[in-house]
């Protein structure tokens, strides 16, 4: 367990005032048994740490059976974030989207909330046919960054890093990895591990997009369809 910070920081969201303290979060998706052995999808879960391995909170995904059986990674979901006293913190929504290259006007969305029903941010996609590029947009649909994957590599290589650039794409600020958690874990569960970089005095609603964007990225990329 962290120290809590004390709340009520000016322009910080309830619930976020530890991310105004932190320039890196780790994102480890927790391994579902049922899921390894039978092949059954179940509702992702995760667990957001900082550097030092405490616990900083806690997601997951809320959605129903036929979505998660039928649909597998395009799926939509809500995934709600909590504290470390189970108080709602983050919503994250993505809506219902083909993730086909040759229909550039589906792309995926994600919208973040923080606290629940306070929209504080987007991330969307744009096209490219090789590579993932996505636009994080504030909470008045303002282009704030770009985030950008590798060319066609996120299924061959152990680190896939996604960079965080400037809009004007010259200044890399951070990055989103995947990170390699093991062969057999990595052949038989969608399990993954995953780091986020970004400046300390990074605006703190977008510290929290990222997040956001960090579970678009494992669901698009990293989730095995049937």
């Amino acid at each position: 367990m962290y120290q809590i910070p004390n709340p009520g920081l000016p322009g910080c969201p309830p619930g976020l005032e530890y991310l105004t303290q932190v320039d890196q979060l780790l994102i480890k998706q927790k391994v579902e048994f049922i899921e390894a052995l039978a092949g059954f999808e179940s509702n992702n879960k995760y667990e957001v740490r900082n550097a030092m391995g405490q616990n900083v909170f806690y997601a997951v995904e809320e959605n129903d059976c036929l979505s998660r059986q039928c649909c597998g990674p395009v799926r939509s979901f809500t995934i709600r974030v909590l504290d470390n006293f189970g108080q709602e913190v983050i919503t994250v929504t993505r809506p219902l989207k083909c993730m086909s290259c040759f229909f550039p006007c589906c792309l995926q969305e994600l919208e973040v909330q923080a606290p629940p029903g306070n929209t504080v941010g987007y991330v969307i996609q744009q096209w490219h046919p090789f590579s993932p590029k996505f636009i994080i947009e504030n909470e008045n649909r303002e282009q704030v960054l770009r985030l950008h994957g590798p060319f066609c590599g996120w299924s061959c290589l152990p680190d896939v890093d996604f960079e965080i650039v400037t809009m004007d794409e010259v200044d890399k600020i951070g990055k989103i990895s995947k990170q390699w958690t093991g062969l057999l874990r990595e052949a038989f569960t969608d399990a993954d591990n995953f780091g986020i970089q970004f400046p300390m005095d990074l605006d703190v609603k977008m510290k929290a997009v990222m997040l956001g964007a960090c579970f678009l990225i494992d669901f698009m990329f990293f989730e095995k369809g049937d």
